[in-house]
């Protein structure tokens, strides 16, 4: 699969915080980017303020700056993708008519609220979605087009 742009989702069920500091101290604090880019095809990396709140959420005190370090420098690139007013209403839409099908109960609802602002500001500037979460991906597919790939290995 071909990308042209794409941004890399660490969510619950996904790869998580612990998969990015993992590979940040492999790199000894080296630059990431060259390790992220092996999921991304050789296409622009984007960060999701979305992916960056929970990164933030998930770390230990004394990995914040790794994650201050990540967001200076997506910052610095002009490659933050941050939902804007439609993306919150396209996702609450989503997960409206999500729920309906598939009997999801508020608690459902909000565990995929990241997700779906995710995937609809994601689709909104054409970038694909790297995650390893098929499952809910696949759900927010059914209602909304977008674009994501679950890499192999």
């Amino acid at each position: 699969m071909k990308l042209k742009t794409c941004t890399a989702s660490w969510t619950s069920s996904g790869p998580g915080p612990s998969r990015y500091l993992d590979l940040y101290h492999r790199t000894a604090g080296d630059d990431i980017a060259p390790k992220l880019r092996r999921y991304t095809a050789g296409a622009s990396l984007w960060l999701s303020s979305v992916v960056l709140e929970e990164l933030y959420a998930g770390a230990q005190p004394r990995d914040s700056r790794i994650f201050e370090r990540l967001e200076r420098d997506f910052d610095k690139a002009g490659r933050m993708l941050v939902p804007n007013l439609n993306d919150w209403t396209l996702a609450g839409k989503l997960l409206a008519r999500l729920a309906a099908k598939f009997d999801y109960e508020q608690i459902g609802q909000a565990r995929l609220t990241n997700d779906a602002l995710l995937a609809m500001s994601a689709a909104r500037r054409g970038i694909t979605i790297i995650t390893a979460n098929e499952r809910d991906f696949g759900r927010l597919a059914q209602f909304h087009p977008f674009r994501w790939h679950v890499p192999v290995g």
